[in-house]
C-alpha cells in the first residue's frame, strides 16, 4: 500500500475541526484513504451515497447524525446529496454549542464547482477542505523504486500505477 502524505494532514485537521472534506477526481483513492484513517479511530459509520441502502439511512439525516453523535461519520460521494449541507450546518452549529470541537464529519467528493458552491455557502467557517490528487513522485518512490519515465506515463493515478507496475516489473 502506498502511504498518502496527505493522511497526516487530514488526521491533524480532524483533531482541530468538526468537518473535513477530501475532494479530488475519481480514482485517486479518497475512499481508501478515509477508511484507513477511520480504522485508527473508534467505530466509524461510513455512508456511500451511491448506495441506495446508505441513502435510505439519511431519510432523516438529523436523526441519523444524532444517533451517531459520538462518532466520526464518513460520507462518500457527498455531491450526490447537496441538500445535506444545510443539515450539516445546523448539526455542526449545535454540536459546537454543546462543546464538541473535533472529529465529527469526514466528507468525500468530487471537486466540482457545484459541490464547492453548495458546501461553501452552507459550511463557511465550519469545514476545512483538502485536495487529493494522484500519487506524487515522493509517495511512489517511498513505496517502490520507480523510474521517472514511468511516472510520466500516467503512474500518478493509482490504477494506472498498478497496471504500469505489472507491465514493467
Amino acid at each position: 500500500m502506498i502511504e498518502r502524505f496527505l493522511a497526516k494532514d487530514i488526521k491533524s485537521f480532524l483533531n482541530e475541526f468538526l468537518a473535513v472534506a477530501i475532494l479530488g477526481p475519481r480514482q485517486v483513492r479518497k475512499t481508501t484513504l478515509a477508511k484507513e484513517i477511520a480504522a485508527q479511530i473508534s467505530p466509524t459509520p461510513f455512508l456511500d451515497l451511491e448506495k441506495p441502502s446508505d441513502l435510505a439511512k439519511l431519510s432523516d439525516p438529523e436523526l441519523y447524525f444524532q444517533t451517531h453523535s459520538n462518532h466520526l461519520v464518513i460520507i462518500d460521494e457527498i455531491q450526490r446529496m447537496p441538500q445535506l449541507f444545510q443539515v450539516l450546518r445546523s448539526v455542526i452549529d449545535e454540536r459546537r454549542q454543546q462543546g464538541q470541537k473535533v472529529k465529527q464529519f469526514l466528507l468525500l467528493g468530487s471537486a466540482s464547482k457545484e459541490l464547492l458552491k453548495h458546501s461553501s455557502e452552507s459550511l463557511a467557517g465550519r469545514i476545512i477542505y483538502t485536495q487529493l490528487c494522484g500519487f506524487n513522485i515522493q509517495e511512489v518512490r517511498k513505496a517502490v523504486y520507480i523510474d521517472d519515465n514511468l511516472y510520466g506515463l500516467g503512474a500518478a493515478f493509482p490504477i494506472a500505477f498498478l497496471v504500469l507496475r505489472i507491465i514493467v516489473v
